[in-house]
């Protein structure tokens, strides 16, 4: 049966169809036969407990320049939709946090991807701690006290944004670098959030791998390879992605969480691996499907739409 989705996402004229999930997702929902209607959530609002939006119903094509046909504005109810896709970009912010309460109003009754009270439950730097023999050594602190401990016993660290996003801010410290106290302030200065402090892994160097599991199974892998000299890999900061496969340690990573992330509702999660270590569990706007169509052909925004399919007729 045909679904009704929105999209909750940032303003589609400005996306790069080339490497944007969302764009793959709102193509493999209109190949089955599923209508789309895009917003952003500046147009959300909550009156006497109903919550609305104001957006554009879409048809998509695969053409530069030429991707999007959208109809006239207006207002919808969110609830009159059988789903609602929340894509999206982060901060993790404020507002970013409002709108998991927004949604949270008409899940599960709509089908909210993913689960918003699970998406603000489960920030990826703060989920993956779950996990403590999976990570590197971790630390999470505002204390430089602790910072200046941890990197006494582990020597060359990497330094982190709690709430970054994208390999933002992402600096690699050695053991005697002089300028990780000036760094530290400068993190007090733009924000309140803590640090994260991470025991730094040579293998990064090999690449950082993307693993993206659809309900709680792994359904492929592509490895962001940093430039030379650099040790973030996002593909926001000119990581290169290439094909790998999925080796018996990521398979047993996946194993481990996969049962979690079903259990929350987290029906499209990315995690990081970099080497034998998970690093980060990302469930608000996870990336790098497009890529691994292009490498293996497996397309997990359409796997995504088989499982909502059959949660919608409560297979």
């Amino acid at each position: 049966m045909p679904l009704n989705v929105a999209v909750q996402m940032d303003p589609i004229e400005g996306i790069n169809i080339e490497g944007d999930t969302t764009f793959l997702m709102m193509e493999a929902a209109q190949a089955r036969g599923h209508s789309l209607f895009v917003y952003t959530t500046d147009t959300l609002a909550m009156e006497d407990g109903r919550v609305f939006a104001r957006g554009r119903d879409v048809t998509v094509q695969r053409v530069k320049g030429d991707h999007a046909k959208v109809g006239d504005w207006r207002r919808v109810e969110l609830s009159e939709f059988d789903v609602v896709l929340m894509r999206q970009d982060p901060p993790f912010d404020m507002r970013y946090i409002d709108a998991t309460f927004f949604l949270e109003a008409i899940h599960p009754k709509t089908l909210v991807v993913n689960n918003p009270r699970e998406v603000r439950s489960a920030p990826e730097k703060l989920f993956v701690t779950l996990y403590p023999h999976l990570q590197p050594p971790t630390l999470i602190t505002w204390d430089r006290a602790a910072i200046a401990e941890f990197r006494a016993r582990h020597g060359d660290v990497v330094l982190k944004p709690l709430n970054g996003r994208g390999g933002s801010g992402v600096t690699r410290h050695l053991q005697d670098d002089p300028n990780l106290d000036a760094l530290l302030e400068l993190h007090a200065q733009i924000g309140a959030e803590p640090v994260i402090v991470q025991k730094f892994l040579p293998s990064v160097t090999k690449g950082d791998k993307r693993i993206l599991l659809v309900d709680g199974e792994a359904v492929g892998a592509i490895n962001r390879v940093p430039q030379k000299g650099q040790i973030r890999s996002n593909m926001a900061v000119g990581g290169a992605p290439e094909p790998c496969e999925l080796t018996a340690r990521d398979r047993e990573i996946c194993e481990t969480i996969g049962p979690e992330l079903k259990a929350r509702g987290l029906l499209f999660v990315g995690i990081d691996v970099i080497g034998e270590s998970l690093t980060e569990i990302n469930v608000t706007s996870p990336t790098g499907a497009v890529a691994l169509k292009r490498f293996s052909g497996i397309d997990a925004a359409d796997l995504l739409f088989a499982k909502i399919e059959a949660i919608r007729a409560g297979v």
